[in-house]
């Protein structure tokens, strides 16, 4: 299922979250200006390698540009391929905006960095040895998904949806549209093996659950729950 937009409107422009976006876009369009054998040291020194990050592997020298814990961040801005990005982003730029409506800007960019940061950790923790680098900002984003949750369950998500080799546009409650999202995401988690590399399961169910614990310490006063 692919969404096309939400039916909320927002009170205020979403700076922040064009601002997340457009850094995303600007970053992509860098590595795709870099040379295989750079574009592959950019990926190893600024994505999260979780046995640098929690063991004592370290990169070598001729590769190394921010410490361990800087990847964290850094890899957020970083893709590994236009359908990687797309998608990224399409979820981005159609919740987002209501998150950072009900918080605030900046508190919305904390939240949305914590929710990146422990999206990481639910990910390198279960395989602490790994030299796979990680990458992407689909684990902050799904933070925004289970903030979403808690404060527009009933909002209408417009998507596009196949039904058996026809694909149809439905309007569908957004309990059920992430609620499924997030079903999908856990069971390839329990069922993926971390050694093996692939989607990071485990961040984007991390970084969902983040959102969803995060949210009421981050809405603004007066900013109901389940609208």
């Amino acid at each position: 299922m692919i969404p096309l937009r939400d039916s909320t409107p927002t009170r205020r422009l979403p700076l922040v979250t064009w601002s997340l976006l457009a850094a995303c876009v600007g970053v992509f369009m860098w590595q795709l200006s870099l040379e295989q054998a750079a574009l592959e040291r950019v990926i190893m020194a600024l994505g999260v390698v979780p046995a640098s990050l929690l063991g004592d592997y370290s990169l070598p020298p001729d590769v190394a540009m921010v410490p361990p814990v800087a990847s964290i961040f850094t890899s957020m801005f970083l893709h590994g391929g236009w359908l990687h990005l797309i998608s990224n982003m399409l979820y981005l730029w159609i919740f987002a905006n209501n998150v950072e409506d009900s918080m605030g800007r900046g508190r919305f960019l904390l939240f949305y960095l914590l929710c990146g940061v422990v999206a990481v950790f639910a990910q390198a923790v279960p395989d602490p040895g790994s030299e796979i680098p990680m990458i992407g900002a689909s684990g902050a984003i799904s933070g925004v998904l289970g903030a979403y949750l808690l404060l527009l369950p009933r909002a209408r998500i417009l998507m596009l949806v196949p039904i058996v080799v026809i694909w149809t546009v439905l309007r569908l409650p957004a309990v059920l549209v992430l609620g499924l999202w997030f079903v999908i995401q856990l069971a390839q988690h329990l069922m993926s093996d971390p050694g093996q590399g692939g989607v990071a399961f485990g961040a984007h169910v991390g970084g969902f659950v983040a959102g969803l614990v995060l949210l009421p310490l981050f809405k603004r006063r007066g900013v109901p729950l389940f609208r």
